[in-house]
């Protein structure tokens, strides 16, 4: 791992300078410039202290996934919306990074023949969503609907519901629930 690589990063996604990080750990700016540089090997200690001033723990320091971005960047990407999904239904989660989310953001891919189980659906809370293209039919207490590309659903999640693409295209829906179920 390029310590110094990942300091800077760190750093910089915390907007802050070498000047601001060095005088809160109390050592010069060019001794933070010297580690993001691998010119100098901090110690363990060392280097706990200079991530107190940031402040990150050493175990976020050395888990965190920089790629993915910083729990402070509101954008995902594509490949920050990972797949919860399951039984050939895909769930793509917008919002991972955020400790505690109060909602649930998802993309879902439904391929033609899927659908959320034979079992009802109930929990707490409400959830809507809008299909983005294909048919779905959703099924919500005693309702049934096929919905189609531009039309959506809103009910309270208590209510026993399901989901099943009976088309022969693939279906997308863009969806929010509450509480976040994932």
């Amino acid at each position: 791992m390029d310590i110094g690589a990942r300091l800077q990063q760190v750093r910089t996604s915390k907007q802050l300078s070498q000047r601001e990080l060095a005088k809160r750990v109390g050592v010069t700016n060019s001794t933070i410039s010297l580690i993001e540089q691998n010119k100098v090997s901090p110690s363990v200690s060392s280097l706990k202290k200079v991530l107190d001033g940031i402040p990150i723990s050493l175990a976020d320091f050395f888990t965190l996934d920089l790629e993915a971005g910083s729990p402070d960047n509101p954008f995902y990407a594509l490949a920050d919306t990972p797949d919860v999904g399951s039984d050939g239904v895909h769930y793509f989660l917008v919002g991972q990074r955020v400790a505690k989310r109060q909602m649930c953001i998802l993309r879902e891919v439904m391929p033609p023949g899927t659908d959320t189980g034979q079992t009802m659906l109930a929990h707490a809370g409400e959830e809507g969503g809008v299909v983005v293209s294909g048919e779905v039919e959703v099924t919500v207490g005693d309702q049934v609907r096929v919905l189609r590309a531009g039309e959506g659903y809103y009910f309270e999640s208590r209510l026993p519901h399901r989901f099943r693409n009976l088309g022969d295209a693939e279906a997308v829906i863009v969806s929010a629930n509450t509480p976040a179920t994932f």
